[in-house]
Order: structure tokens, then C-alpha cells, then sequence
């Protein structure tokens, strides 16, 4: 008897078709699979090309269309089936942090765009609080860099993490980070930004900056003392483009207050990025005002 009429004999194998049925996918679906390495046939006929699968291999086949169900990448589907375990569902708690962070942020841009449509935009305006708080005079460290809206997150995250260590040698941290816009940052202007870490040694910051800041054009200022008109905003909310609405509620604010802005607008981080939820307060949305 030839192999293939081993196998059909053998009860612990199915064919493509009997194990797509059992495990809810089409044939094509468990091709798919095949050729990305998450489950694998236990058996393919070298003459006939035929697959067969193992009954014992239903329950695989189920988890991936469970996690395909979630939208989850199949790349990260492979990470979570090869895992097994404590570390599988550790990888599936991170993809869906991920996920519920993204919605929070749709939800906030959806409300933003909502009000623009409807040319109600104070009615989105609203639901943001206004507050003023005067600020000392501060010794930053500095690094400017002209950048386009989708590569501004990367780069805020990057150079605040270059200057903070940086800052260890000029007195430490002495103030929330911030990053300041001296003109519109978008997807077609690309500003430039400056991001800027608080340090409490200036001559230390001026002597870090000319020894080993010249790399990244960092340099050392000093940021004069006012007032902020500011408003506090959650993770979701801090993406471009549904920052905008914060950054429009401060304005008209001003605006109504009769107050005159004095300097360019900025975002001040003052949580841990990295720990924050999507409905985490974690920056505060400002203008220099008086």
C-alpha cells in the first residue's frame, strides 16, 4: 500500500477539507497560514501535494481565526501562537493596549472632526478647561529639529530622552519637559520644533553643550519667566490630529479672556509616557500669554 493510502487510513489524520470544516476556516485560509508559518500541515503528499492535518491541531487552527477576529497582524498572531503560555497572553494584553489606545484616539478625533462639520466648534472647545499658572525663569537644554506631524512622536520621544540623560550632568531635571512649535508642525510644514529639558546648573549645561552637544545642535537658553494659558490633556488625546482642538480651545480662550499671546505654543509632558493609559492626563497644551 502507498504512502498516500497510509495516510488516508491513518484516523489521526484529516484532509485539508475535513480539518477546514472542523475548524471553521476555508481551505484557502489554512494555506494562508501555511505559507506565514502559523500552522503547518503534519503531513503534505510528495506526489500529490495534498495536506493533512492532525485533529490535535484544531485547536491552533481555532485560536488564530479567534486572534485574526481581534484585527490582530498576523505577524503578531505568529509571536502569540509560538509563544505559548503566560507569554502569549502577555503579548495579547500588549496588542490590545495598543488597540484601545488607538480607539480612544479615534473617538477624540472623530468629536474634533464632529464639531468642524457641524461648524460647532466651541461645542468641542468645551470640554476642555482653560487655566493660566505662572512659571519661573528656567535653564533649558535644547534641541531643535524641523519635522513633519508624523515623525514628530518619534523624534519628542527620542531627543527628551537624549536631553534628560544629559541632564544628569548639569544638576538634574529640575521641571516638566516641554516641546515648543516656533511655526505650524503638519503633514505638509515642518516647523521647526524644539524640545526642552529644565536643568539646574547652567554654567554645567553650557559646559555639557560645548563638549558633547554639538552632534545634535544642542544648546543651553534661558526661558524667561510669565504666564501660561494652558489646558491638561489625556494620552488619546495628545496625537496629531486631535491635539488640534486642544491647541483651538486655548486660543479662542485667549481670545475671549482678552488676553495677547506672547510666544509660541507648547506641549509640556509631565507624566510617564510609558505608563499612562489612553485616558491618563499626561501633557498640558499652552501659550505664553499676558
Amino acid at each position: 500500500m502507498d504512502d498516500r493510502a497510509n495516510v488516508m487510513h491513518d484516523d489521526t489524520l484529516l484532509t485539508i477539507g475535513a480539518f477546514a470544516a472542523r475548524a471553521r476556516l476555508s481551505a484557502k485560509a489554512l494555506r494562508l497560514y501555511d505559507r506565514l508559518g502559523l500552522l503547518a500541515p503534519a503531513h503534505v503528499d510528495e506526489a500529490t501535494g495534498y495536506r493533512y492535518y492532525r485533529a490535535g491541531q484544531v485547536e491552533r487552527a481555532r485560536l488564530v481565526a479567534l486572534l485574526r477576529r481581534l484585527d490582530m497582524p498576523l505577524a503578531r498572531i505568529a509571536e502569540v501562537v509560538h509563544a505559548g503560555g503566560d507569554r502569549a497572553a502577555g503579548l495579547l494584553d500588549a496588542y490590545w493596549a495598543d488597540v484601545e489606545a488607538r480607539v480612544a484616539g479615534q473617538r477624540t478625533l472623530a468629536e474634533y472632526l464632529r464639531g468642524r462639520l457641524t461648524g460647532r466648534d466651541s461645542d468641542v472647545y468645551g470640554q476642555f478647561a482653560v487655566e493660566t499658572v505662572d512659571v519661573p525663569e528656567q535653564v533649558v537644554l535644547s534641541e531643535s529639529r524641523h519635522v513633519l506631524a508624523d515623525e514628530l512622536p518619534t523624534w519628542i520621544a527620542a531627543s527628551l530622552g537624549r536631553l534628560e540623560e544629559a541632564a544628569r550632568d548639569c544638576g538634574g531635571v529640575t521641571a516638566a519637559p516641554f516641546v515648543v512649535y516656533h511655526a505650524d508642525v503638519s503633514a505638509e510644514s515642518d516647523g521647526p520644533a524644539e524640545s526642552c529639558v529644565p536643568v539646574a546648573d547652567e554654567a554645567a549645561a553650557r559646559a555639557w553643550s560645548e563638549e558633547r552637544g554639538r552632534t545634535r545642535r544642542t544648546r543651553v537658553r534661558v526661558e524667561p519667566a510669565g504666564r501660561l494659558a494652558y489646558t491638561r490633556i489625556t494620552k488619546a488625546q495628545v496625537a496629531f490630529p486631535q491635539i488640534l482642538a486642544a491647541f483651538g480651545a486655548v486660543e479662542e480662550w485667549i481670545a475671549a479672556e482678552g488676553l495677547t499671546v506672547t510666544g509660541p505654543c507648547r506641549e509640556v509632558y509631565f507624566a510617564d509616557w510609558e505608563a499612562a493609559g489612553p485616558e491618563d492626563p499626561v501633557c498640558d497644551v499652552a501659550f505664553p500669554v499676558r
